[in-house]
């Protein structure tokens, strides 16, 4: 068994029930599962893709990304998911680290492709809407494809997903994702939502992301249920499915949530069909949940991250309410607890560093044994994040990834940052942190102190990092220092530097 047999399973009980709504049309999980198998065939036959080989894909949300996904699983390859907001020179970091066999690839972001034929000549490239130069169209591919894909060496034990993560270094890292861990991340979403194969799920978060993917979408399919997928979030198309589609569930970020719940339609869109949003990320401010719970509809809270597939600590609809605020009780299939510097777990109620084990969690980082080993000690999951644990087991988290900055549900690395921004040539040191923003939670804001006896502008450094990275992560101010605050030993205290930065940029586009 692999985890797309869920979904022949499910095309096999009830064959026409509606799996994807998407554009307008609709795919039944007897056509789902056609599709899954056609597309399996494809890679096997056209592409070479065998067990263990690395597929990525860099495209908004569209049925055979999800189709695409079970399909590696079918063979026991694996999915890597690219952020289409990210540059190509992160973008080509990654399809390098993880060496992607085949690069299936929108029109949208075809300027990858000049840097990718010089960087990774050997990776085929598939265009999903346009014939790439020197690729295929994915049609013509999957036309007349002989098999279906089925290898009888995929179980749930191989690794499917790839997801890159931006942590506390420089350089992002792959947390692989097995089989397996999808399948009880599915089993705690079901429990979490109390969801059904008469649920209606509304996915508007990137599937690139394990969010949009993993919290309700592929447990969803996995039940049975329906999905109406949107390409990319967007208010004003939200709102809109809210009222039309009637969905039952949708997951989004506190970004999100702003946007619909300042939406000029919010007070007259029709909400009643829904039971349940949910909401994580990050720190979640209760007046952005009150506005959904004042029209009377639940907000479930979800903790975790990438290397939790990401569903760790939960909400439950129907859950006591006594204990509103908190991030919730471990999930159905999983641990979680609160330890001290020395691994030891504190008494209730005193702050500590929150660990997870559990099948749902990482196997690893894709070739990063030192890093792999730095995050999971005896298989439970160092997260970094600060919490507590109260009597009644219920957890609230107090602080998160140490320098870690999240804007917009996008987690952005300082050091990643602070890296781009050394390889300035007049840049002699800098340190970036997270500054409160109205819309986006946080933007990013540096710190920098120039070589000596050179003149830079801000706009200079901004162009040269805009070249390198995605432009939610480019810092909003550039701030010219003489010297930035160290401890003893010499390292930037960047909680110093966060004291500074109280003041709010005006609002602008997190991209």
């Amino acid at each position: 068994m692999n985890l797309a047999t869920l979904i022949e399973r499910n095309a096999a009980f009830a064959p026409n029930r509606p799996a994807i709504h998407f554009e307008g049309e609709t795919l039944s999980y007897a056509a789902f599962n056609q599709r899954i198998g056609q597309i399996a065939g494809a890679l096997k036959s056209r592409l070479g893709v065998d067990k263990g080989d690395r597929v990525a894909i860099l495209s908004f949300n569209r049925p055979d990304y999800l189709a695409l996904l079970y399909a590696c699983a079918r063979l026991g390859a694996m999915v890597v998911p690219l952020n289409w907001r990210l540059a190509v020179t992160e973008q080509l970091f990654i399809l390098s680290d993880a060496g992607a066999k085949v690069l299936l690839l929108e029109q949208a972001f075809d300027g990858l492709l000049p840097a990718l034929a010089q960087k990774s000549p050997d990776t085929a490239v598939v265009g999903l809407d346009f014939a790439p130069p020197g690729g295929s169209k994915w049609d013509s591919l999957l036309d007349r494809a002989p098999g279906d894909g089925r290898n009888p060496g995929a179980d749930l034990s191989c690794p499917l997903l790839i997801v890159y993560t931006s942590g506390t270094t420089g350089r992002p890292k792959g947390a692989v994702l097995r089989q397996d861990a999808l399948l009880w991340n599915g089993v705690m979403s079901q429990h979490m939502h109390d969801l059904s194969s008469s649920d209606h799920v509304l996915t508007v978060l990137p599937l690139f992301h394990v969010g949009g993917l993993n919290i309700q979408t592929t447990p969803a399919l996995h039940n049975g249920a329906t999905i109406t997928l949107h390409a990319r979030f967007t208010p004003e198309a939200t709102l809109a499915a809210f009222e039309r589609d009637r969905p039952t569930l949708a997951a989004l970020v506190p970004a999100a949530i702003r946007a619909l719940t300042n939406h000029p339609s919010w007070p007259t869109t029709d909400l009643s069909s829904l039971k349940a949003i949910c909401t994580g990320s990050t720190m979640v401010p209760r007046h952005l949940t009150d506005r959904f719970a004042a029209r009377g509809v639940p907000v479930l809270e979800v903790y975790g991250s990438t290397e939790t597939c990401p569903i760790a600590v939960y909400t439950k609809l129907g859950g006591d309410p006594a204990h509103e605020g908190s991030s919730g009780l471990p999930g159905l299939c999983c641990e979680a607890a609160i330890i001290n510097d020395a691994g030891t777990t504190v008494p209730p109620d005193s702050p500590g560093e929150i660990v997870v084990r559990g099948p749902n969690v990482f196997c690893g980082y894709w070739g990063d044994k030192q890093a792999t080993e730095a995050a999971l000690h005896g298989g439970w999951y160092r997260t970094g994040d600060i919490g507590r644990r109260d009597g009644d087991g219920y957890f609230w988290i107090q602080d998160r990834k140490k320098n870690l900055i999240i804007s917009g549900g996008e987690n952005i690395s300082p050091a990643e940052v602070e890296r781009v921004l050394r390889e300035h040539g007049d840049v002699a040191d800098c340190a970036v942190v997270g500054r409160p923003d109205p819309r986006w939670e946080e933007v990013p804001v540096a710190y920098v102190i120039k070589r000596a006896g050179v003149q830079i502008e801000a706009e200079a450094l901004i162009a040269h990092l805009r070249s390198q990275l995605a432009g939610f992560k480019v810092p909003r101010e550039i701030i010219f220092t003489e010297e930035l605050p160290r401890t003893a030993l010499g390292k930037v205290q960047h909680f110093m530097l966060k004291q500074l930065g109280t003041r709010s940029p005006q609002q602008g586009d997190n991209n």
